[in-house]
């Protein structure tokens, strides 16, 4: 097995399939992505509210050939050009983390070429490299999906400090289940943001958890709070206004966020503020962001919108990383639905 240094051209396959996105792109020296390609089942799971993992699991296992195939034509290599292959190995739905990370065992083993093994939350902060390869740091990172909220400290790429963390429901996954509970529909995160743009940020005073000189996020007691409120309402026979609902949930859950991130931008000598994961994408929690950070002079960065979402160009981006450190994975290596920071 060749293993090249730095001097030379690395080119890395990377794989995603941590839920319902099957993803394959080729990484050339980590941040330059020669092909992302990303084919989405949500509409194969709206009509369940939510993604259903044997049918995402199954889906996975017809899409990922043609995937792959289709992000190798892009990059206009073949095969035998590939010095790595990497996957997603967690967290996620392990039965679709279990597709990806086989093909990347057989690819390693059929290619003698190296298997790495990327964490799908780092995937999600490396996005960022991606778009803006000269952030500067030292740095503060929030990044924020369906499964994790986590809120970093950043001294150089890859050395970082968790500072917080969700101690129950994530924020991705509390904009889920509420727009699930109002029936506003899949994905919860766009249609929560959707019906909030034509509601009342103010119209209801919805809690937002103090957990004291803690960096730790809770949105279970939201979440519950808006659970009470609706049944009150139905019991007292008053009509809801689910705009006005969505926009008063959605502006307590970016207060939330944003009150950590700048309590830990004022105890923190840092030179950059990054935004990452699913929610990054919510136009509202941006712009609170921006607000708050003007006073403090800080640059400002966030992934466009293809790179917050679930892809693989974010994996074979800290890929590249873990190659140079000659950080790569046995063939034993396990899908591991709950793997931490």
């Amino acid at each position: 097995m060749k293993i090249k240094n730095k001097t030379e051209d690395i080119y890395i396959l990377a794989l995603e399939s941590s839920c319902d996105e099957t993803a394959a792109s080729i990484n050339k020296n980590g941040l330059e992505v020669l092909a992302n390609v990303v084919s989405s089942q949500v509409d194969l799971h709206k009509k369940f509210g939510g993604v259903v993992p044997e049918i995402a699991s199954r889906k996975h296992l017809e899409l990922l050939l043609p995937v792959i195939d289709q992000a190798l034509a892009e990059a206009g290599l073949k095969f035998e050009d590939l010095d790595a292959v990497a996957a997603t190995y967690g967290p996620g739905l392990v039965g679709g983390l279990l597709v990806t990370l086989t093909a990347a065992k057989t690819i390693s083993l059929a290619l003698d070429i190296p298997l790495i093994g990327v964490n799908h939350i780092v995937g999600h902060i490396y996005a960022n490299f991606i778009a803006n390869p000269k952030i500067k740091k030292p740095l503060i990172c929030l990044t924020i999906s369906g499964g994790h909220s986590n809120l970093l400290y950043f001294e150089n790429l890859r050395g970082y400090k968790i500072l917080g963390k969700t101690i129950d429901d994530a924020a991705g996954e509390a904009f889920d289940k509420i727009s699930r509970f109002l029936g506003l529909g899949y994905p919860g995160g766009p249609e929560i943001e959707k019906a909030a743009l034509r509601g009342d940020p103010e119209s209801i005073d919805f809690p937002r958890a103090d957990l004291g000189n803690s960096y730790n996020f809770s949105f279970s007691g939201l979440k519950t709070a808006v659970m009470n409120y609706v049944n009150n309402e139905d019991q007292r026979g008053n009509r809801i206004d689910k705009n006005d609902l969505a926009a008063s949930f959605q502006a307590a859950v970016v207060d939330s966020l944003v009150a950590n991130l700048i309590k830990a931008v004022e105890n923190y000598e840092v030179q950059s503020v990054v935004l990452s994961g699913g929610v990054a994408a919510n136009q509202r929690l941006r712009k609170v962001i921006s607000k708050k950070l003007k006073s403090f002079n800080l640059d400002f960065y966030y992934p466009p919108l293809e790179l917050c979402t679930d892809n693989a160009a974010m994996i074979g981006a800290v890929a590249y990383y873990q190659y140079l450190e000659k950080d790569f994975a046995p063939l034993s290596l396990s899908a591991d639905p709950s793997l931490k920071l």
